[in-house]
């Protein structure tokens, strides 16, 4: 059985009444399969960020962000309500991965896109460990709000496009228009804003630390 279930962006999401009852052998397989990067490569697979996936399943952002990290192991109640509110079987969690090729091939409209405050994130990466680099596709949408600032470790790289955009960093401003950069230490406290009448397209590649460094969302949950 399956119903539609409203997500905090408007999308829906088929969402399967699953059991929360697990047999003892696929118990036993939580130890050697990274059930966190599944749980995260699915819910990316349905655009959703961690506060928009932890609100469906009443659960908290903070404690969904432990559990993708692989710094907590998630209850069989909890991995049953991921599984109910991502409309997947929590078989699903413990499947591994797709062994890939080290190669991501994209062509134009087929990437995830996702939904954030002021505008829309498509990971051009997406498939691969973000390890050495994590290259984003941001659209920031005109008249946009006035977000916090944001900061993680390692550094990130801001190439303009089109339109304009004024890049906060420790509070000084830096505008940038189309063929513009910015290289800086994304410890700083941070954030984006669009300054054209019309939508403004960034790259911006994040290189993170270490593997449990998610720079992108700390972007989208701003």
């Amino acid at each position: 059985m399956s119903k539609m279930s409203p997500h905090k962006n408007g999308t829906h999401v088929n969402q399967t009444e699953v059991s929360i009852d697990v047999p003892t052998d696929q118990i036993s397989e939580m130890e050697s399969v990274q059930v966190g990067s599944r749980i995260r490569t699915i819910r990316k697979q349905h655009g959703l960020t961690i506060r928009a996936l932890a609100e469906l399943c009443q659960i908290s952002p903070n404690t969904l962000s432990l559990i993708e990290n692989d710094r907590t192991s998630p209850s069989i109640r909890t991995l049953g309500q991921l599984a109910q509110g991502l409309g997947v079987n929590i078989g699903t969690f413990l499947e591994p991965g797709p062994a890939g090729e080290g190669v991501v091939y994209q062509r134009q409209g087929q990437r995830t896109v996702t939904r954030f405050t002021n505008g829309t994130i498509e990971n051009l990466g997406d498939g691969l460990p973000p390890l050495g680099a994590e290259p984003i596709l941001v659209t920031l949408e005109t008249h946009s709000a006035k977000v916090d600032e944001v900061s993680h470790a390692g550094r990130e790289f801001v190439y303009c496009i089109e339109g304009s955009v004024a890049c906060f960093i420790g509070g000084t401003r830096y505008p940038l228009s189309a063929g513009d950069s910015l290289l800086f230490d994304a410890g700083i406290p941070h954030r984006w804003e669009n300054t054209h009448t019309q939508p403004t397209r960034l790259l911006v590649l994040f290189c993170p630390m270490d593997a449990h460094d998610h720079p992108v969302e700390q972007h989208l949950d701003h």
